[in-house]
């Protein structure tokens, strides 16, 4: 475990200008109602990047009521589907000409690695927006077969206006996930990026006013989760509101859709994922594999394998490759190409995987490796193991969103199913055996809404991810997450001479 490079790489990299920092709504970049702003500030550096318009509750009224005129009479959800799908294909072009630029403001936004977004990431999320814009022309309702003398069929229907509530911890993969379905669907929406990284959805909004959107659709408004995101929720003229965050947080969005309007909700939230090796596995390749589960972004993803379990007759091999590879992880600029992980996304969440470090050390767990703060300016925190870990301690049970692993010992299949389910979170788990049979008995076993074999993070366009328990319901991806923006209308007409008439 080192530290990457503190130097000016800058000097190998020209970081880019902030061109947009303003609300976007009806197709402008205009000041906040009130002319305040916030300061988005680099966890790299902890320096002001730039200074953003602070929306409110007036904000978020403008935009919905935008919004809502785009969808009651505007262009967008009239338009063919064959014409929304090559103005998002144009969209997803735009993301892919500016994806050098767009990867670096997520890295100086978010901390997620400059040499990742570049080479995957943005692409990955100009693809999502082609995926969807493949389905757009593809909205078929059903011709029914009444049981009596009707004629019935289906009209399926853009929800309506739909505020998109996102989370920091990957800005571009957030804004695709929800605005790509949503723009194919034929809906108009409000999104409210974090706080911390609102620089790359600005740039979003302008590229796809580049590409053709229509004024009104899809509306920006920065700011914080108390003002803007519960005007989202709680906004009567809002139809449904799809959020990503934390379990506390989405209750909060529920209660208010629920007194509001009612309107539908989509929740993906926290987890505490178990990644389960047993005797068979390959401990060379599994290691590693169960290191990057757990550390990648800095440990700040929901579906982190934070949870190590490892069956016992090759637990103490294993423990020793994963410190053998950890010893090579690289903590620094994620602006460095020789870099594993970046610093943590702000000040507050600094301090609060370093409390739960401590809780661990307090509650008696061993720290084998790691559980301090890098000696620079930054937000750096070294990877952090812990062993003998008991389920009932703070740091197996709560969602740390850092790079803290907690490493358990495991007997058999039965003990590991029940230690693994037993959590409140219930979004991914990652099985790591060559035996099919002990493959797919966990995986029927597990209450979870993602389960990985032999491999972590294996996200693809087609595959819905969405959560069991306290992570939420509803999908992001796949077809199923294009499914949820509709609403299904049913129609029944009597066939001539029928009792109806």
């Amino acid at each position: 475990m080192t530290g990457g490079s503190n130097g000016n790489l800058e000097s190998c990299f020209k970081i880019p200008e902030i061109k947009f920092t303003k609300l976007f709504i009806n197709g402008e970049f205009v000041n906040s109602i009130s002319g305040k702003t916030f300061e988005s500030i680099d966890s790299r550096t902890e320096e002001v990047i730039a200074n953003i318009s602070e929306g409110d509750k007036e904000d978020v009224d403008l935009a919905v009521q935008v919004a809502r005129q785009a969808f009651d009479n505007g262009p967008w959800p009239r338009l063919p589907g064959s014409e929304r799908r090559n103005i998002m294909l144009k969209f997803a072009d735009l993301i892919d000409e500016n994806l050098e630029e767009i990867a670096a403001l997520d890295t100086l936004d978010a901390a997620n690695l400059y040499s990742f977004g570049k080479a995957v990431q943005i692409h990955s999320g100009a693809e999502l927006i082609r995926y969807y814009a493949g389905a757009a022309d593809k909205v078929h309702g059903e011709t029914l077969k009444m049981s009596r003398d009707l004629h019935g069929y289906t009209l399926v229907e853009p929800i309506g206006v739909v505020g998109h509530i996102i989370p920091w911890n990957f800005p571009t993969q957030m804004f695709v996930m929800k605005v790509g379905p949503a723009l194919a669907a034929g809906c108009t929406m409000v999104v409210k990026p974090a706080e911390q990284t609102p620089l790359s959805a600005l740039y979003f909004a302008y590229l796809a006013k580049q590409a053709g959107v229509p004024d009104g659709v899809i509306n920006v408004v920065t700011g914080f989760g108390p003002t803007v995101g519960a005007a989202i929720s709680s906004h009567m003229d809002i139809d449904m509101v799809s959020f990503t965050g934390s379990t506390v947080t989405g209750h909060k969005v529920m209660e208010a859709a629920a007194t509001s309007n009612l309107k539908v909700v989509s929740l993906e939230l926290g987890g505490k994922s178990p990644f389960i090796v047993f005797n068979d596995a390959d401990v060379d390749t599994i290691a590693p594999l169960a290191l990057t589960a757990c550390l990648f972004n800095q440990g700040q993803i929901c579906v982190a394998g934070s949870r190590l379990f490892v069956q016992e007759e090759i637990y103490d091999k294993f423990l020793n490759k994963l410190l053998e590879e950890v010893a090579k992880w690289v903590v620094g600029d994620p602006f460095d190409p020789n870099v594993h992980q970046g610093p943590q996304i702000d000040k507050k969440q600094y301090d609060k995987v370093l409390s739960y470090i401590e809780h661990g050390k307090r509650e008696g767990a061993t720290l084998l490796t790691g559980g301090k703060p890098l000696d620079r300016k930054g937000y750096y925190i070294e990877p952090t193991i812990f062993t003998d870990v008991t389920d009932d301690m703070t740091i197996a049970e709560d969602e740390i969103f850092g790079p803290v692993m907690s490493v358990m010992k495991f007997k058999s299949i039965e003990e590991v199913i029940k230690r693994a389910n037993k959590t409140k979170y219930g979004l991914a788990a990652g099985i790591m055996t060559n035996d099919m049979n002990i493959a797919n008995t966990v995986s029927r076993s597990l209450k979870a809404g993602t389960i990985w074999i032999n491999c972590y993070f294996a996200f693809d366009n087609d595959l819905a991810v969405g959560g069991y328990k306290s992570s939420g319901f509803g999908k992001d991806m796949g077809m199923d997450a294009f499914h949820k923006y509709f609403q299904i209308k049913s129609i029944a007409t009597p066939i001539y001479n029928s009792p109806w008439l």
